[in-house]
Formats: C-alpha cells, structure tokens, sequence
C-alpha cells in the first residue's frame, strides 16, 4: 500500500511541476508575446484608463485628457491642434499615434520605468506611473509667427537657436486638428478618411518628412565647400566664369535672371544668386570636397531624430560633371527638408558646426521631477570658422544689397539666402519659393535664430520668387518674433 502511496505522490509532484513550469513559461517567457497580440486589449485599456503626460510649450500644455466613461475612457483633446500638430502629432484609440505623440509615449503613457519610485516596481505590481509630460523647446509667439506668416499657403517653416540646436518652430502648411481622430466613433474614422483623400495631404508634416530641391539656397553649401577646398581664395575675385555657361560634356546652357554674372566675384554672384558661377564652381571644386561638405551640413544622414525620425536630405555621391554643376545650385537629385535648410543657415551663424537638432528641453514626472534633460552636442563640423566668418559677409550683403532686402530688420543684422526651386516634368511647375536666414540683435554676442522657410504654391511671377518675394517676409516676422522672444527672457 506504501509504495502506491509513494508512486501517487510522486505522479502529483510531477503534475505539480509541470503546472508551475508552464505558468512561467506563459507569465515570463510568452508574457511578451501575449502583451503584444492584437487580440489582447487589456494593454489598450490600462493605456487609455488614466490620463495621459502632457505636452508643454511655453510652459503650458497643449493637449489634455477628457473622460469619456467608456472602456477606453481617456481620450486625447488638444489646444490649438493645426498650430502645434507638426510637433505633437496625433494620439488615437483607433489609428495609433504619430510624432511626439509616438516617440514620448512610454513617458507620456506612465509605463516608463524612470516614472517608477523603484526600479521594476511597475512590472512587479503590473501598474502604470501617473504619466509625465514633456517639455518641448518651441517659442510659441516663434510657431505662431511662422503658422500666420504661411497663411494656409502649402509649405513649412523651421527655426533653431544655432549655437544649442533647440528648435523655436516648426509648422506645416495645410494642418489638421489632431483632436479629430480622438475617440472611437465613426466620426473618427470619417475624419481619417477624408484626411487620407485630401489632396492638400495636411497630415504630411513638410518640415520634417518632406524634401524639396533647395534651388539657390544650396548655394550656401557649394560657397562653403569651394572655400574649404581652395577653389576660391578670395570672395572678392573674379570666379574664371562664362555667361551663359555650358554644362560639361553637353550642348546645354545654362544663364542667370540678372546681368553681371561673367567672371563675377563669390560676393556679386552670391549677393545675386549667379547660377553660371556656382554651377561652375561647384565642377572645380570636385564631386568629392562638394559631398564631403554636403554630409558635413548633415546631407545623408539617415539617422537624424528630434527625437522622431526626419527624412533624410539627398545629395548624390556619384555624379558626372553637368549634373555635378545642377546639384551645386541645388537642382538635379538634390534634396532637402525645410530642417535641414535651417541646420545650414545656423552652421553658418554658428561658426562652422552643427549642432543636434532638439525639440525635447526636458522630461519631468507629474509631480515635476526632472526624468530626463538632453543637453546639445555638435552633430558635424560642415566648415572651418573662417569660411562660416565669409558667408556671414555674403549672407549679409544678399540682404542689404540683394535679392533678400524684405527680410531686413531695422537695427538687427540678417543673413540670408533666396531660392528658386524648379521641379516638375520640364521644370514647368510653378518654382517653389525658399529664403533660409539668421538674425542677431545689435546687443547679442551671436545670432539667435536660423529660419528656413519654403512656400510650395508660391503665386508670384518667377523673378519675384527669386527676390525673395514670397518666402522672405514669412522669415523676417518668424526672426521678429523669436528676437523678442529672447528679450522677453532677459526681463
């Protein structure tokens, strides 16, 4: 009789083991696997079951939390959602999220273990933190001045602080209001829809996810690179230029909008955006030492977040010469984001370096403790200080003396480019319309501001789109507002 009691309790520590063998295989090593099955809602639910971190600007939030009593009970609500949309993105219960929205989610959430008050309390207890919120480095009086200044015109503006990289603006043009796809009704999936179907694509955030050729404005690049390289020595020489100029290796001219491009000094043909002297500049100066400073600009970076991820601006590495000599002035295959335009004109106000763009200041907990503080660091190093000290000159002078006069600011010092950006089948599309600047007040040690703006249906003829006609204005009150921002600082 034992030795069925032996072999009957032997059977029930097997079973017993094999029972607490499985509930670890299935709450430890499958947990992962069941969190993540679209079947599983109990995730979206405890997600959607407190409220959510905020989003500051200014140091006031720009979205909230409304209880809704359903089963997903907190939904997401925004104030001034089309203004701030390119920064926040959208936070929805049925389509997910986008930009902040996304990158911040764990923080904003509360299942961000830093939001912990002990190290893996949360996964013990199976809870969430009360969400934290996060701290952006947008100039509200800078995102509305740039919003007004596009006026529902297709196009993007970005502003950075050049010696931190914090970012000041950044606006798309059309926008939506990211509190439409808040909720689970069918008006939710309506507003998904009809933004979808609509031509005007207001959920493509064209400051960061959208490049353009640069036209004229990537004149700053080729000016850099050809006086790191020695092709110029001296921006008040004459360049060995031809008006018109022949592509190499083609029968194709190419000629400029304005007279005096011949032979024309760096200065002269800066200040008027000589396309024959920077299409031959850039061929002298060489496909190498032109890509090498692209890249320093940050060109081809596929890795470059804000935290969220920026479309990568082109410039080909493997050119022959005529299409090297339309890249140099910004055409052919050369590409850029509204970003990236505005990192080149803060190298120049910066000295020569480039630093990471930042769009987080800081993340804090609910009850305002700091999780996290990202300071700045230089990205790249696009050009020496001496060639970032000559194009501040020629920046200068194209707005003083040039094609960018409506982006001057009485009693402050402005840089700036125009641009003028063919594109469609036979360049036949109506140019875009770039101005890419910098401002320093009379009293500051350094320029403040690097802007970089682009008007897609700009509705001028193209001579006054190449004088800075449609895009420099925007510019000048987007510098405007983030001068008195600073001052506003001071006080």
């Amino acid at each position: 009789m034992t030795r069925y009691i032996r072999r009957a309790a032997a059977l029930c520590l097997v079973l017993l083991v094999a029972l607490l063998l499985n509930a670890t295989r299935v709450q430890v090593f499958r947990a992962q696997g069941y969190d993540d099955n679209q079947a599983n809602r109990r995730a979206s639910i405890a997600r959607y079951g407190q409220p959510r971190g905020d989003i500051l600007v200014g140091g006031s939030p720009v979205t909230g939390s409304r209880d809704t009593g359903e089963l997903l009970r907190y939904e997401r609500t925004y104030r001034q959602g089309p203004l701030y949309a390119p920064v926040t993105g959208y936070t929805s219960q049925v389509f997910g999220s986008t930009l902040l929205e996304r990158t911040e989610d764990p923080l904003l959430a509360g299942s961000d273990p830093a939001l912990s008050p002990f190290p893996l309390w949360n996964e013990l207890t199976r809870s969430r933190s009360r969400g934290g919120d996060v701290v952006t480095t947008i100039e509200p009086g800078v995102q509305r001045a740039a919003f007004a200044g596009l006026a529902g015109r297709t196009g993007a503006v970005a502003a950075i602080e050049p010696t931190t990289g914090r970012v000041l603006a950044l606006v798309s043009s059309p926008s939506y209001d990211p509190a439409r796809l808040s909720g689970t009704g069918r008006s939710v999936t309506g507003a998904w829809n009809r933004l979808l179907s609509d031509p005007a694509q207001p959920m493509l955030n064209r400051a960061i996810a959208q490049t353009y050729p640069p036209g004229s404005t990537f004149k700053i690049v080729t000016a850099a690179a050809a006086l790191d390289a020695g092709a110029v020595r001296d921006v008040d020489e004459p360049t060995r230029s031809r008006d018109p100029y022949t592509l190499p290796g083609t029968s194709t001219s190419l000629s400029n909008e304005v007279e005096g491009c011949q032979n024309a000094s760096l200065r002269y043909a800066f200040q008027w955006s000589c396309n024959t002297v920077f299409a031959a500049l850039g061929v002298r100066t060489g496909l190498r030492d032109m890509a090498r400073t692209a890249r320093g600009f940050g060109f081809n970076d596929q890795g470059l977040r804000i935290p969220f991820h920026v479309a990568a601006s082109n410039f080909d590495t493997s050119l022959d010469r005529a299409q090297l000599a339309l890249s140099a002035i910004g055409q052919y295959d050369t590409r850029a984001t509204p970003l990236q335009m505005a990192m080149v004109a803060g190298a120049v106000a910066g000295g020569g370096s480039v630093p990471q763009p930042q769009l987080v200041r800081r993340t804090v907990t609910h009850g305002g403790d700091v999780v996290s503080e990202p300071g700045p660091r230089d990205l790249y190093r696009a050009m020496t200080p001496y060639t970032a000290a000559r194009l501040r000159e020629l920046m200068v002078d194209a707005v003083e003396r040039g094609t960018g006069g409506r982006a001057a600011i009485p009693g402050v010092q402005v840089g700036g480019k125009t641009g003028t950006a063919q594109h469609g089948v036979g360049n036949k599309g109506t140019p875009y319309a770039w101005f890419v600047s910098w401002a320093q007040a009379a009293d500051a040690p350094s320029p403040q501001v690097a802007v970089a703006v682009v008007v897609e249906d700009a509705s001028a003829d193209r001579g006054d789109i190449s004088g800075g006609g449609n895009a420099a204005p925007i510019a000048r009150s987007v510098m405007q507002a983030a001068l008195r921002a600073r001052e506003d600082e001071k006080r």
